[in-house]
């Protein structure tokens, strides 16, 4: 375990850097990712972002080109990554090589040669952009863009328990550093397309309540992505969902992946521990938001999440 301004002196020795996101992406990794390339580039540190998944489009806005990097021979920055499995199809490539983490989730694995972890962190973006402050970078509009959208988007725009004090003073100097906020909210949280509608009317009906409807559990499988012509990027909205419910406490999507695998999200009030329950199935994350993944069929994963809720359900 190292402090951010150890971090800062590793990455200014660098001239090369891979920066590994985690699969599925979301405006965390993301925003953390392309913050930290353009903070590279303008030190002369040749940078290249990689991601096992496709990044969805409405992060575009983001987007950096890749320099000509050797992969082999690059420093290996993994960011909001707290686990090795997180990187899906790049696991195998980079697992046992990476130099530097900067997380902000309690269950990090400390896999990195170097690992910075801040649990009472809002995002990983606010410590990437103290990161990119001790490097000696001047935070630009795009940076400040970037590092806004990890922020507002692990928050749900400042609505969730994870905020505090620190978050919004971050998220104000940002605002002042030229970050399009507007923008990024209206596109985050106020822009859905039609397939996401015909998906969330598709997972609503897969709806069940259980134990004395303090849980809510939802479905998305292969069949809705293609029956709404949605896609995967839409998940994370819809993990949403559950805990929105009047009375529930916990929320539970059920999401279909390639291969017989499902990813578990559970979003939680309190007093219960989301990265606690996912934790006894192998995941981890959040008080208020976590996950994990199962092999089998979708109700062998219900089965496996409801007997773990269970041991803990009042």
């Amino acid at each position: 375990m190292i402090d951010l301004p150890e971090a800062a002196g590793l990455l200014k020795a660098q001239s090369r850097v891979v920066i590994l996101t985690h699969s599925n992406p979301d405006g965390d990794t993301l925003g953390c990712g392309y913050s930290m390339m353009r903070a590279l580039k303008k030190l002369g540190i040749k940078s290249k972002l990689l991601n096992g998944d496709k990044i969805p489009e409405k992060f575009s806005y983001m987007f950096c080109d890749n320099d000509d990097v050797d992969e082999e021979h690059a420093f290996i920055l993994a960011v909001d990554v707290a686990d090795p499995k997180l990187l899906g199809p790049l696991e195998k490539r980079f697992s046992d090589r990476v130099d530097l983490c900067i997380d902000h989730h309690g269950s990090n694995l400390i896999y990195a040669e170097n690992t910075f972890v801040d649990s009472s962190a809002a995002a990983a973006c606010e410590s990437v952009f103290e990161l990119i402050k001790l490097m000696g970078v001047q935070t630009d509009a795009d940076i400040a863009t970037c590092l806004y959208t990890g922020i507002a988007t692990d928050t749900g725009c400042f609505r969730y328990s994870n905020v505090t004090a620190k978050t919004h003073l971050a998220a104000a100097e940002l605002i002042s550093c030229g970050a399009r906020h507007s923008f990024v909210n209206t596109l985050m949280f106020e822009t859905k397309s039609k397939a996401y509608f015909a998906l969330e009317k598709l997972c609503l009906d897969s709806m069940k309540l259980c134990f004395n409807d303090q849980v809510a559990i939802i479905r998305l499988t292969e069949q809705m992505y293609r029956e709404s012509g949605a896609d995967e990027s839409y998940a994370d909205a819809i993990a949403s969902i559950p805990r929105q419910v009047e009375g529930v406490k916990i929320g539970v999507t059920i999401k279909e992946r390639p291969g017989g695998e499902y990813k578990i999200s559970l979003r939680t009030h309190e007093p219960y521990d989301a990265a606690a329950i996912c934790k006894t199935l192998g995941g981890g994350g959040h008080a208020r938001a976590a996950g994990c993944q199962v092999s089998g069929s979708i109700e062998d994963a219900e089965r496996k999440i409801t007997e773990a809720i269970k041991k803990v359900i009042i």
